[in-house]
């Protein structure tokens, strides 16, 4: 498998498949930091949680030479088949993209990234969340 089997959805469209698709699976690759701090997606009025497995510690930004081995893991945990529907979220899509290629290249025939990623790109104010992505979007979100 290559890099074009990864495709690039909006968030709208990730949540239509995570609301209607009992087997798609939310896979937010953000720092625990990023997860604590700036939120995650809600899933839980869909009966679902995100995946959490960070593709790079902080603060030192290294990829995780073990993050697909230690997502396959949680996905077969959760009863996830190779078949289903993974869609790979970050702050803005870039690392997302590069999780979901290493997972499509263990096997995962179904992973999307999602393009506008958690907050989406810098406003003309440099700050994010305001112009695209999932907060943006208004989609369910929670803070600890």
């Amino acid at each position: 498998m290559g890099d074009s089997e990864v495709d690039n959805v909006d968030v709208e469209t990730a949540w239509k498949a995570l609301s209607s698709s009992g087997g798609a699976q939310l896979v937010d690759v953000r720092t625990r930091a990023e997860w604590t701090y700036v939120g995650i997606p809600d899933l839980g009025g869909l009966g679902k949680r995100p995946v959490l497995v960070e593709w790079q510690t902080f603060p030192d930004q290294t990829v995780d030479p073990r993050f697909a081995e230690r997502l396959a893991g949680e996905l077969k945990a959760l009863g996830v088949s190779p078949d289903d529907d993974l869609f790979f979220i970050c702050r803005s899509g870039s690392r997302s993209l590069a999780a979901a290629e290493a997972m499509a290249t263990m096997g995962f025939r179904a992973c999307h990234n999602v393009a506008g990623g958690f907050e989406g790109p810098l406003d003309d104010d440099r700050h994010r969340g305001a112009i695209g992505g999932w907060k943006a979007a208004g989609l369910p979100w929670l803070q600890s």
